[in-house]
């Protein structure tokens, strides 16, 4: 059976705002009911936040009523059209990888001040009042924040990073400031002389070996 797109977060939201068994929303979540039972006391390895599935289109409050009615009702997942619009909205980040956004966003405000809020938004899937909070330095736990590239840190892809810097410096014009090409002439003049250069002295080099084997050429090897 399907299962939802952050079960964890999915079952903390469960046990928080339904009435539903640990089993139901273990399975329907695909988790052990131990699991489900270590969310609702807080002894989960993490303090998780909740994700509704009725928001996600995941499951409808119809069928949470049905099963707050019946223990026997099983939840059903409901493919709506948020999952199919998925790939177009902010990425999904795995848990193990979300305390590293801060640092990530604010790598890209440090190195790359051209890229907007809304590309980085995009890029490392958080919000933009997030990194507005990191940019002015108001962020709460910005005294342990520490710029890391956001590729090394596995919450984007170098190829996407490098599109996004090309699309920002195309924008804002940047590209086109370290590029002088009055210089280029110049380098080609420069190369086409040295390469003229050259073939003359290979030419003086060869005339003047014709002109000793010449000279060498009078010479009679008898004459003493």
């Amino acid at each position: 059976m399907a299962q939802p797109l952050m079960p964890h977060a999915t079952a903390s939201w469960l046990v928080d705002n339904t009435a539903l068994s640990f089993e139901q929303i273990a399975d329907f979540c695909g988790l052990h009911i131990l699991e489900v039972q270590a969310i609702a006391d807080d002894t989960a390895g993490t303090k998780l936040t909740g994700r509704d599935p009725v928001r996600a289109h995941e499951l409808t409050m119809e069928q949470i009523e049905k099963g707050q009615a019946d223990p026997d009702y099983r939840l059903q997942m409901t493919k709506g059209p948020e999952q199919v619009r998925r790939t177009k909205g902010p990425r999904y980040t795995p848990v193990s990888k979300r305390q590293d956004k801060p640092d990530g966003i604010a790598w890209i405000i440090r190195n790359h001040p051209e890229i907007s809020d809304g590309t980085i938004s995009n890029l490392i899937g958080t919000t933009r009042t997030t990194i507005a909070a990191i940019r002015d330095r108001t962020h709460w736990n910005i005294a342990n924040i520490v710029p890391k590239d956001p590729v090394t840190l596995g919450l984007t892809t170098q190829r996407e990073l490098d599109a996004a810097v090309a699309k920002a410096a195309k924008a804002s014009g940047v590209e086109q400031a370290p590029t002088d090409h009055r210089l280029e002439g110049d380098r080609e003049a420069l190369i086409e002389q040295l390469r003229a250069e050259r073939q003359q002295a290979a030419r003086d080099a060869e005339a003047a070996g014709d002109e000793d084997a010449g000279g060498l050429g009078f010479v009679d090897p008898f004459r003493h």
